[in-house]
């Protein structure tokens, strides 16, 4: 796991996923396929969403949806079958209408994967709205 540093003390700027390798995520020379750590990482930012206290279905009953802009990933070493994981995930910045995460896999502390994630809201018709409150609030 990642050491904690001055600028990470509030615990809503930091949040670790954990997550078990199953044989469906393996591909057929046994190792983690590469698409399922985007899942992993899609999983652990849901998580530290809900953990703000934010309710992504209430969000989409009033048409604002989380969408990723841009990934930008590095595999460094690969994951097998019931490894396990724990995906870091890092605010690194927050505007009114963007949040750039830093997200990171790894195993026994080895980094295995690392991606740079930028998410914005959506409304109803598609047109980008402000992030919630509790996601602009944040401050790194």
């Amino acid at each position: 796991m990642t050491t904690e540093s001055p600028s990470r003390a509030d615990p809503a700027m930091t949040h670790d996923f954990a997550v078990t390798v199953y044989y469906e995520d393996t591909d057929m020379g046994g190792i983690v396929y590469h698409a399922n750590y985007l899942r992993y990482i899609e999983r652990a930012r849901s998580d530290w969403v809900r953990s703000l206290g934010l309710s992504q279905n209430r969000m989409r009953e009033e048409g604002v949806v989380f969408v990723v802009r841009r990934i930008e990933a590095e595999y460094l070493a690969t994951a097998k079958f019931e490894d396990a994981l724990v995906v870091s995930t890092r605010v690194e910045s927050v505007t009114a209408a963007r949040l750039v995460m830093a997200q990171e896999v790894r195993r026994d502390g080895k980094l295995l994967f690392s991606a740079t994630v930028t998410a914005v809201c959506m409304g109803a018709a598609g047109q980008p709205v402000r992030l919630p409150a509790a996601i602009r609030a944040l401050r790194p």
